[in-house]
Formats: C-alpha cells, sequence, structure tokens
C-alpha cells in the first residue's frame, strides 16, 4: 500500500473499527492457535529476510539521505543478528505460558460465595514508535500471545521495512486461521494517523508509545486513550569504594559502550571520591578506546584533565550517543540523591561487595529496575525472560519496567455461586 493516503481518518477510523472486531475473535482463540499463528510469522519472516533486508536498506539510504545520525541509523538496522534475535524473541514468546484465562485468588466469602479474578486482553493495543523495525515484530508477537488486536504505527524512517514485516505477519496470520487485522500496521506517513490513533477510544484502549521526550510527551498530554509512557532512559552506574575493581570496570564500559542509542544505556557514571582517582583513569583510557566524549564535575576535572565540563543539564540529558557525564561523590548517600533528583525512573545499578549497601540501593532507589553488580544494558525484556517487549514503562501504574505479557493484560473479577442471593 502507498505511503500517501488521501482521507487518514477515515482510513484510520476503518482500521480501527476493524481492530475492535479482531479483538473479540482473537481474544477467544486457543493457545495452539496463537502459537501456530507465531509460528507461521516466524517462518515467513525466516523465508522472507533477504527481501526484508533489502527493504531496510532502502530505509537506511534514505535516512542516511537526510542526515540522520550515526545512533538513529543504528537503530534503524536490521542486520542478520538482529533478525536472528526477533525469531528468537518470537520464540521465546511461543514457549511462554498464555496467561489469559488464568484463574487466581479465588476464596470463599462468608456468604457462601466464591470470589477470584481472572487474565483477560485489554483489547486493542495502539503502538507509536519510532526507528527501530524489530519493534514492529516484537509488538506483534506480545500483543497476539496475551491475546490482543494490535495497531502499529511506525516512525517514516523505517516505512519499507515495517510494511516488509507486516506482510510477513499478515500472511502468518491468515496461515494460522486467525483474523489479518490483528495485526495492522498503519500504511501512511502521514503524521495525522498518530493524532487519529490517540483520540480512538472507541476503537483503541491503551497507546503505548515508544520513542523520542517529544513524541511522548505530545501523546500523553494530547491523547483520549489511556497512555503507558516511557519519557527518555537517563540511567547511572554508581561505583561504590567497597566495589571489585575488575567488576566495575567491565560494567562501567559495558553499559555505556555495548550500544549507544538504547533507553537502557549509562548515561551518567557516578564513582566514590574514595577510589576515584584509582579507577578514573583506567575507565577514561577505555572511554578513549571507543572515541567516548566524556563531562565531568569539578572534582572529576581535576583527575581527568581530558574531561570537559558538565553543565547542569548534563544531569538530566539522554544522549543516545557516545558521551557521557561522570559525577564524583561522597558515597552512596550523595550517590542515591543524585538518581533519585535526576534518574528519569528507568534503570540503575551499584557496583559494590557490601551487601547492605546493594541493599540500601536496591530499597530506595525509585527506578523500574534496580540492578546490583550488573550492566543496565541488561534491563530488557529479552534479558528478564519476557520474550520481547512493547516498551519499558517509567510510570507507577498497571505495567512497570519492561512490558511484556502479563503487562498487556488486565483483570476481571469473577464469582461462583450456587443459587446464591443476598440477604
Amino acid at each position: 500500500m502507498s505511503s500517501e493516503i488521501l482521507d487518514v481518518t477515515a482510513y484510520m477510523a476503518d482500521l480501527g473499527r476493524r481492530a475492535r472486531a479482531a479483538s473479540r475473535r482473537l481474544a477467544a482463540a486457543s493457545t495452539a492457535s496463537k502459537n501456530a499463528a507465531l509460528q507461521a510469522i516466524a517462518e515467513d519472516i525466516q523465508a522472507n529476510r533477504d527481501a526484508l533486508m533489502q527493504e531496510n536498506r532502502k530505509d537506511l539510504e534514505t535516512g542516511a539521505a537526510k542526515g540522520l545520525d550515526s545512533a538513529l541509523l543504528d537503530r534503524l538496522e536490521l542486520t542478520p543478528a538482529r533478525i536472528d534475535s526477533m525469531l528468537e524473541g518470537i520464540a521465546q514468546i511461543i514457549a511462554l505460558s498464555d496467561p489469559i484465562g488464568e484463574i487466581f485468588d479465588m476464596s470463599y466469602r462468608p456468604s457462601g460465595i466464591q470470589v477470584g479474578r481472572m487474565r483477560v486482553p485489554l483489547g486493542v493495543v495502539g503502538i507509536i514508535y519510532e526507528s527501530r523495525p524489530n519493534v514492529t515484530a516484537d509488538a506483534a508477537a506480545l500483543c497476539l500471545k496475551s491475546g490482543n488486536a494490535t495497531v502499529l504505527r511506525g516512525g517514516s524512517e523505517a516505512f519499507h521495512s515495517n510494511q516488509a514485516l507486516a506482510a510477513s505477519i499478515q500472511r502468518g496470520l491468515e496461515r494460522a486461521g486467525l483474523p489479518g487485522d490483528a495485526v495492522q500496521v498503519v500504511a501512511t506517513t502521514d503524521r495525522a494517523a498518530v493524532g487519529a490513533m490517540i483520540t480512538m477510544p472507541e476503537a483503541i484502549d491503551v497507546i503505548i508509545p515508544r520513542g523520542g521526550k517529544g513524541l511522548i510527551e505530545r501523546i500523553a498530554n494530547d491523547a483520549r486513550v489511556p497512555v503507558i509512557k516511557h519519557l527518555d532512559g537517563i540511567c547511572h552506574v554508581y561505583i561504590d569504594d567497597q566495589a571489585d575493581n575488575g567488576k566495575a570496570f567491565d560494567i562501567a564500559v559495558n553499559a555505556k559502550t555495548q550500544r549507544y542509542g538504547t533507553c537502557n544505556t549509562m548515561e551518567t557514571l557516578l564513582v566514590a571520591e574514595a577510589i576515584a582517582e584509582d579507577i578514573l583513569p583506567m575507565l577514561a583510557a577505555a572511554y578513549a578506546e571507543h572515541g567516548v566524549e566524556l563531562r565531568g564535575c569539578a572534582r572529576c576535572r581535576e583527575i581527568l584533565e581530558e574531561c570537559q565540563e558538565a553543565s547542569e543539564a548534563d544531569w538530566d540529558t539522554e544522549y543516545l550517543g557516545p558521551i557521557l557525564s561522570i559525577r564524583v561523590v561522597r558515597g552512596l548517600d550523595e550517590a542515591i540523591e543524585h538518581i533519585n533528583r535526576h534518574s528519569s525512573g528507568h534503570t540503575e545499578s551499584i557496583v559494590t561487595e557490601n551487601y547492605t549497601r546493594a541493599r540500601r540501593f536496591l530499597t530506595e532507589v525509585d527506578s523500574s529496575s534496580v540492578m546490583v553488580n550488573a550492566s543496565t544494558r541488561f534491563a530488557d525484556g529479552f534479558e528478564y525472560g519476557l520474550g520481547a517487549e512493547i516498551g519499558i514503562s517509567t510510570d507507577k501504574f498497571h505495567a512497570r519496567g519492561p512490558v511484556g505479557l502479563e503487562g498487556l493484560t488486565s483483570v476481571k473479577f469473577i464469582v461462583l455461586g450456587d443459587g446464591h442471593i443476598r440477604g
């Protein structure tokens, strides 16, 4: 389908109606049917991976011509390894237990009735995202397994990649006998499609945005549909003065340099004053090899001559590139205070061999993922065993952290009686 649609409002309304109808059929689908569809989708992606990479190259060439920076182009690229990871994510979702229909917390009430709860789909999930075409496959698979129809609106920079994946998804659904409208990828790059999606409560039950802070703030402000949001990923690693230097070095380098353009990449490194002179020069040398620009506090710049001065804005910036802010702190209390003031609530890690300090960090740091002696790069649905993720929620209600199958469900109360009446 062409990216040019004359009446976007009518197109989106029709798409929404079809998604709502498909959601009712999908909610009643068996686990076997959903797994068969997922398997068929994975097989189709595998069979057409060369064509998918060709379409992805079109997006990369267009993006480079438009001047997209290296971080965005990295997020956009579908390498063979990333396609393999996409397929592995679908395989993991197939292997996961189906949450739909689970009944739990059953109890007898004094009246004699039994009261419990049943896990059910949300209905229709709208997902608005940028750059990464693998989100198309991940989101479709998670929504399908959790019994939700989904409307996917990818960024214009990934249009060809997303449409190629949409074709594989449609063919897989048809092979398994499930409605093709259960997963619909918006076939227009017109931004009016986003405005329509977020104001269609009759068709869409929840919106999950993935992208830049501006996009997510706009959606949160304008939506008439509930939003599960992730604003940005200002992630911290704190190296305690009782850290193992080898662990600290490996974690601090990996958390920043393993990939730059991801929301779980470390953006601020905090180092205890007592060990700063020992570990910072080693880390600075490693960062220099990776071409990482360092911006530090006054004490950091006394230790590292090559370090630039960090502004107050640096502590609140998600760089998504080879830039790192560094602050030397007196100890754990100051590290926790800095994190809770400047963090976006995404992921924070402490490196320490002190059990008591580790427990304090876990308890007092208010983020969706808090780690001990591990790289922030593990904050990912795939790494957490969720199979894949729709996104990472920094909200505090319904779903928090990586949103997998359970995060895409709701519950309803069920009551079992045998002619009971209320006296």
